[in-house]
């Protein structure tokens, strides 16, 4: 899935609106990150990069998934705190990455 440099670009047109726009599937994808539900395919594929991804803060990632990545998570942030702040226990317990993010977030607002 990881070539040299960047993430595949496989998920570079992945169409997000369906995720930000219902609960239900959003809670869903939250559920497989958190290992408290099944994971599509999709969800499996994004699973298995998050580690990685708030290591290097999405160093590999593309600009398109960059922007996806960060839409994703300011609607999670907005809509289901709880479940947000499960994640980062969970990925991030220390908040050792938690500034880091916090500037990739932010960028280009």
């Amino acid at each position: 899935m990881v070539n040299a440099n960047f993430y595949s670009s496989k998920y570079d047109d992945f169409d997000i609106q369906p995720i930000l726009d219902n609960d239900r599937i959003m809670l869903s994808y939250t559920k497989c990150f958190l290992d408290q539900g099944p994971c599509t395919p999709d969800a499996k594929d994004f699973k298995k990069v998050i580690p990685e991804a708030l290591e290097t803060t999405c160093g590999k990632c593309t600009p398109k998934q960059r922007k996806l990545i960060k839409q994703v998570i300011q609607a999670i942030m907005d809509k289901h705190p709880e479940a947000w702040k499960q994640l980062i226990q969970k990925y991030d317990p220390e908040n050792k990455r938690k500034e880091d993010f916090d500037k990739f977030l932010s960028e280009n607002k």
